[in-house]
């Protein structure tokens, strides 16, 4: 399986440096830029839980010379990045590419759709806390590393089994998934509520938890969410639910969202993608002060930035 990843930057990076460390073969689609770092000091993966990983010459590629020669295209790209991606991975797109997309929230399949046909998308998502530094490692933060992916009707076919076949065996979690878009939405509904709300309140989940009102208001958030999810047919599970609301609400928890460090950083962030678009589903008269107050607060901060 040829497999073009999308950047070779935290996600990009890491997992397809997992994949070209079990021996697949991998290509990265990067700039001009980064593509001769990459020639001149390889890749290089830091993780203390799972073992570092260097790579003299990972094989890249530039968007002037990219063809349409892939099996799979992994999509790491952030949100905001997703118009030009497109436009960088479409040379790229043949008659039997499949298109794996990584991005949070669900409005990037919509666009995936329209530009190369539902046919080519399948539902993915990724859990992972990883960053690139200054000297271009990417560094693994914590013990999650995980990737699901999936036919987004919930049926099997030959190009998930290949998918598999490509990922087992390499350092990260993998799994097929037969209910992937619900998979998306309970990841949406944890992520939404834990960017608003960590950005909103400049604070992790402990600290929100343990102040005055702040598990309330983490709750009104979480319900606005759940909420949204119920209406478009996938209300998370009980135990996604349980899951969710025990992370949310721990006052010993140090957990931010990266978006969070982001906007502390002063980077884009995916305001609109996370945030935005749940709450432009949310139903009339549905109470949605937080989620608006939170929405509010991101846009804000983009349009001083950019001023």
């Amino acid at each position: 399986m040829r497999i073009l990843v999308v950047g070779a930057g935290a996600v990009g990076g890491y997992f397809g440096g997992r994949l070209l460390e079990k021996g697949e073969d991998v290509t990265f689609l990067v700039r001009a830029a980064r593509a001769e770092k990459l020639a001149r000091d390889g890749l290089t993966i830091h993780s203390p839980a799972a073992g570092d990983f260097h790579h003299d010459a990972p094989a890249t590629v530039t968007t002037a010379h990219v063809k349409p020669e892939y099996d799979l295209v992994l999509l790491s790209c952030k949100a905001y990045d997703l118009e030009q991606a497109i436009e960088d991975i479409a040379p790229a797109i043949g008659p039997q590419t499949t298109i794996l997309p990584l991005l949070n929230g669900m409005k990037h399949l919509q666009h995936l759709d329209e530009r190369f046909g539902a046919e080519r998308v399948l539902g993915g998502q990724c859990v992972i806390a990883a960053t690139v530094d200054a000297e271009g490692i990417v560094r693994h933060l914590n013990a999650s590393h995980g990737l699901t992916y999936g036919e987004r009707d919930g049926s099997e076919s030959a190009r998930i089994a290949a998918i598999t076949r490509a990922m087992e065996g390499a350092k990260f979690d993998q799994r097929a998934s037969r209910q992937i878009l619900q998979d998306m939405w309970d990841k949406w509904v944890f992520l939404a509520t834990l960017a608003g709300m960590t950005c909103l309140m400049r604070a992790s989940v402990g600290d929100i938890a343990r102040a005055p009102g702040g598990r309330e208001t983490m709750l009104a958030f979480l319900e606005t969410c759940r909420g949204v999810a119920h209406a478009a047919g996938h209300a998370p599970h009980e135990a996604a639910m349980a899951r969710t609301l025990a992370m949310l609400t721990d006052e010993s928890s140090s957990l931010t969202a990266s978006m969070l460090r982001d906007l502390e950083g002063g980077k884009a962030v995916e305001a609109d993608h996370v945030v935005g678009d749940m709450l432009s589903r949310v139903a009339n008269g549905v109470d949605a002060t937080v989620v608006r107050a939170a929405y509010a607060h991101l846009k804000a901060y983009e349009a001083r930035r950019t001023s």
